[in-house]
């Protein structure tokens, strides 16, 4: 069953002053199924960053339409967009979006508060989440007393938190060294193997060959898809390094 529909979805962009005419997506269709686990990858300006914006209720596409459980983002009044992503979105940042002045236990509760859950409850969704990423003993220290590869997994508990119908993931392991990346791929690995789905988007190729499939963004357009079937990470690997070359040399759709 398709959790996210994208169908012919287009953004264009007007420049100050209404100048000239900047099409970001031009035809982007695909279907996510509820338990995937996909990665986007594209070069820079292929439209990846407007596509997870417009998948995030955080823009509007000029064309097209984004359904999530069959419910049109576009549609969704302004006074309940927030409400909607938080209750049905988790999110993971390339910068992690901590609060310093929180302690990570707080950070991770935050958007439970929001949505004004009780205590009890908030602690009950935290204590098998945080024994998963390994952050029980982690959760009354701030954010600058921890790792980056820390401060990440306790963003991720952040977005399962809420038991959202998917997460997407911006960059998760951009800003990670190489311990700390292997770890979170693990991780995420995990959370997909229970039911949840995550679409990502990554310049990594390490990190995309973790994913069940991988779509390639050029020129806003999907260009191409590949599917793990039976490959192992490295044979993965190697297909999306020959799929970026050739989106690098001008290669045709296949």
């Amino acid at each position: 069953m398709s959790i996210l529909e994208v169908n012919g979805l287009k953004k264009i962009y007007t420049t100050r002053f209404g100048g000239n005419k900047v099409e970001a997506l031009k035809h982007v269709t695909f279907s996510v199924e509820q338990g995937e686990y996909v990665a986007i990858m594209g070069e820079s300006g292929s439209g990846k960053t407007t596509l997870l914006n417009i998948l995030a209720a955080l823009d509007k596409p000029t064309g097209g339409t984004v359904l999530l459980d069959g419910k049109d983002l576009s549609k969704i009044k302004e006074s309940d967009i927030s409400a909607f992503r938080r209750d049905n979105l988790g999110f993971v940042f390339q910068d992690f979006n901590l609060l310093d002045t929180f302690s990570l236990e707080d950070n991770i509760y935050l958007p439970l508060v929001l949505a004004g859950k009780r205590y009890e409850e908030m602690n009950r969704r935290l204590i098998p989440i945080a024994q998963q990423l390994g952050i029980t003993d982690l959760l009354k220290k701030y954010p600058y007393e921890v790792s980056g590869g820390q401060k990440q997994r306790a963003a991720v508990a952040r977005a399962l938190i809420t038991h959202p119908r998917l997460v997407l993931a911006d960059e998760p392991t951009g800003a990670l060294d190489s311990k700390a990346t292997d770890e979170l791929l693990r991780l995420f690995r995990e959370i997909n193997q229970n039911g949840q789905t995550i679409l990502m988007v990554t310049h990594s190729v390490k990190a995309a060959s973790h994913a069940e499939r991988v779509l390639f963004i050029k020129d806003g357009e999907v260009f191409h898809q590949i599917y793990r079937g039976n490959s192992t990470n490295g044979q993965l690997y190697q297909k999306i390094s020959d799929t970026l070359t050739l989106l690098a040399t001008g290669g045709d759709r296949t």
